[in-house]
C-alpha cells in the first residue's frame, strides 16, 4: 500500500479553499477512482492524467488508484486539479520523491501529450494558498505572470508534466515541449482606462454636473432623454472621472476578471475602474452571473468598483432589472445553486439610460411625440418604482439645439473634472475615516440625518420634511437626497451641506421637477 499527498485550491465564488489531494495505490484489479464531490469536468481528469503520465515515458501503476479530494463535502469544479492529481499519484507510485511536492500547491490542466494548459481563476487561487500558508505554488507557464501578481507567492511556471517529474527527482523520457498557448481575455479587451474625454460632449451642463456629483459620491444615475442627446456619451465618460483603484481593490477586481476569463495578465493588475455595458437582450445569468454547478460571475460582478451601464434600460427584461436590487443594496451577489452558493462582489455604480417613450421624442417638443399617453406610461413603467428609488440621481438630458452648436464652446476635459472629484473623495475619506464606509453613497440615513442637522439645524432639511409629509419622497428617497447634498458640498469644499445644496440635490433626484 502506498500513499501520495499534495495540495490544490477549490474556488467557490472568489473564496479559495485549500484541498488536500491524496492518491492511494492498493493491490487490486487496475482501476482509477476519483472521490471528493467532483463535477463532470473534474471527473474526466482520470483519463487526462493517465494519458499525460504515459506521454512522459512513465508506466502507469497497474494497481487500484483511489484519489480523494479533501474536504469531501466541498464542491470542486474545473480541470485545475489535474496537476495535483498527477503529482500525488506519481508520488504514491514512487516515481518521484514524495517529500518534495508535499507542501506545494499545484494548479493546472493536463493535455493528453503532457502539456500544461492555463486555467481560470489563478490569481484568487494563489492568493488563497498564500493566506493559508502555502507559499510554493506550481502553475502552468502561461499562468505564471498572473500568479506572480500575488505578494509572497513563490511561483514556478512549468510547460510539461515531464518538467515536474524531473524537478521532483523522477526520470521521465526526453520529450519535445511545445508550450501551450497563453490565455487571452474572452471579453472585448477594455481595461477600464480613462477612455473618451468629457470635453467631447456638446452642451448638457446639467447632465455633466450630475455626472460629476455621481463620480464624487459614488451615486447611481438615470439619464432620460431623446435619442442622440448624448446619454451614452456621458455614461461612457464616467469611469474616466473616477479615481484609480487602491491596491486591495485592484487585486479584488482583477480576481473577478481572472475567474471570468476576461483578464489579460500581460497588462498587470487592473488599476482603473472597469466599465461593463451588456446588451439589452442579455439574460439574468449574463448580467448577475450563473451557470450549472458553481455559478460564474456576470457583468454586474465584472463591473465591481466600476460602472455598469444599461443602455435602453426599459428594453431589458424585468427579471434582469429586478435582480439588481440585491447588489445595489448590499454590494454583492449571492448565487444559489444545487451544488452550493457562490458570493461575488458587485459594488458598482449603475447608470441607466432611457428614452422618455417608445418614439423617443417625449421630452422638449412634446407635440412631436407620436405615442399615446398609455404607451408612454407603459414604456417607462418597465423601470419599477423600487428600482428607481435606489437610483440617487435622475436627470433629463434634452436634445442639443442648433443654438448650442453655434456657440462652439468646448467644455471642461475629463482631467479637470477628475481633479475636483479626487478632492471631494479626499474630503469624504477624511470625514469617514473611523467608519466602515468609503463614499457618501454608502453612508446610512441615520448618520446622514444626524450629521446634517448638526450644522444649521432643521432649517437645512425643511424642504425634505415637507416632501416626506406629502408622500412625494420615501424615507429612502430622503436619505439619498442627503447623500447627494453631501457630495455637492464636498465638491464645493464646504464642511457640511447648506439649504441650497439640499435643494439642488432634490432637483437632481427628481429629474428637475422638484416634488
Amino acid at each position: 500500500m502506498s500513499l501520495g499527498r499534495t495540495w490544490a485550491i477549490a474556488l467557490v465564488g472568489l473564496s479559495g479553499h485549500v484541498v488536500e489531494v491524496e492518491s492511494h495505490l492498493a493491490s487490486a484489479l487496475p482501476a482509477f477512482t476519483l472521490v471528493g464531490l467532483p463535477d463532470a469536468s473534474l471527473s474526466e481528469a482520470r483519463d487526462r492524467v493517465r494519458a499525460a503520465v504515459a506521454s512522459c515515458g512513465l508506466t502507469w501503476p497497474a494497481r487500484r488508484v483511489t484519489v480523494n479530494l479533501s474536504p469531501a463535502s466541498l464542491p470542486k469544479a474545473g480541470s485545475g486539479f489535474d496537476l495535483g492529481i498527477a503529482v500525488a499519484t506519481l508520488a504514491a507510485a514512487d516515481l518521484i520523491d514524495a517529500a518534495l511536492p508535499a507542501g506545494a500547491v499545484h494548479l493546472g490542466e493536463l493535455g493528453l501529450d503532457g502539456r500544461l494548459h492555463p486555467v481560470r481563476g489563478v490569481l484568487p487561487a494563489v492568493a488563497a494558498a498564500v493566506r493559508a500558508g502555502h507559499r510554493r505554488v506550481m502553475v502552468p507557464a502561461a499562468n505564471a505572470r498572473e500568479a506572480s501578481l500575488v505578494d509572497g507567492a513563490e511561483v514556478l511556471g512549468v510547460h510539461h508534466l515531464a518538467e515536474v517529474v524531473r524537478l521532483y527527482g523522477g526520470s521521465p523520457a526526453d520529450v519535445e515541449v511545445v508550450p501551450a498557448p497563453a490565455p487571452r481575455p474572452s471579453g472585448d479587451g477594455r481595461r477600464g482606462g480613462p477612455g473618451p474625454d468629457l470635453a467631447d460632449v456638446i452642451g448638457q451642463p446639467e447632465a455633466r454636473y450630475a455626472l460629476e456629483v455621481a463620480a464624487a459620491g459614488g451615486h447611481h444615475v438615470l439619464l432620460v432623454g431623446p435619442p442622440g442627446a448624448g446619454k451614452t456619451m456621458l455614461a461612457q465618460r464616467l469611469p474616466g472621472l473616477l479615481p484609480d483603484l487602491s491596491d486591495a481593490e485592484a487585486v479584488e477586481v482583477t480576481s473577478v476578471h481572472s475567474l471570468a476569463g476576461t483578464f489579460d495578465p500581460d497588462a498587470g493588475l487592473i488599476r482603473r475602474p472597469p466599465f461593463e455595458d451588456p446588451h439589452h437582450t442579455a439574460t439574468p445569468a449574463a448580467v448577475v452571473g450563473g451557470g450549472s454547478g458553481v455559478p460564474r460571475p456576470g457583468a454586474a460582478s465584472r463591473a465591481h468598483r466600476g460602472v455598469l451601464f444599461l443602455d435602453e434600460a426599459p428594453e431589458f427584461s424585468p427579471r434582469v432589472l429586478e435582480t439588481l436590487r440585491q447588489p445595489l443594496e448590499h454590494g454583492e451577489l449571492v448565487l444559489h445553486r444545487a451544488r452550493g452558493a457562490a458570493r461575488y462582489p458587485a459594488q458598482f455604480q449603475l447608470v441607466l439610460a432611457a428614452n422618455p417613450c417608445p418614439c423617443g421624442r417625449g421630452v422638449g417638443k412634446a407635440l412631436d411625440c407620436t405615442c399615446t399617453s398609455l404607451a408612454r406610461r407603459r414604456y417607462f413603467g418597465r423601470l419599477s418604482g423600487p428600482l428607481l428609488d435606489r437610483v440617487d440621481i435622475q436627470v433629463v438630458v434634452p436634445a442639443v439645439t442648433r443654438a448650442t452648436l453655434a456657440l462652439g464652446e468646448r467644455a471642461e476635459p475629463t482631467a479637470a473634472v477628475a481633479t475636483r472629484v479626487r478632492a471631494a473623495r479626499a474630503r469624504q475619506e477624511e470625514r469617514l475615516r473611523d467608519t466602515p464606509w468609503r463614499v457618501n453613497a454608502e453612508v446610512p440615513g441615520w448618520w446622514l440625518r444626524g450629521a446634517t442637522s448638526a450644522g444649521d439645524g432643521p432649517a437645512v432639511t425643511t424642504v425634505l420634511d415637507q416632501a416626506l409629509d406629502r408622500g412625494s419622497l420615501s424615507l429612502r428617497g430622503v436619505d439619498r437626497v442627503l447623500r447627494l447634498a453631501w457630495s455637492i458640498a464636498d465638491l464645493a469644499g464646504r464642511p457640511r451641506p447648506t439649504r441650497e445644496d439640499v435643494g439642488f440635490a432634490l432637483n437632481l433626484r427628481t429629474r428637475g421637477t422638484g416634488v
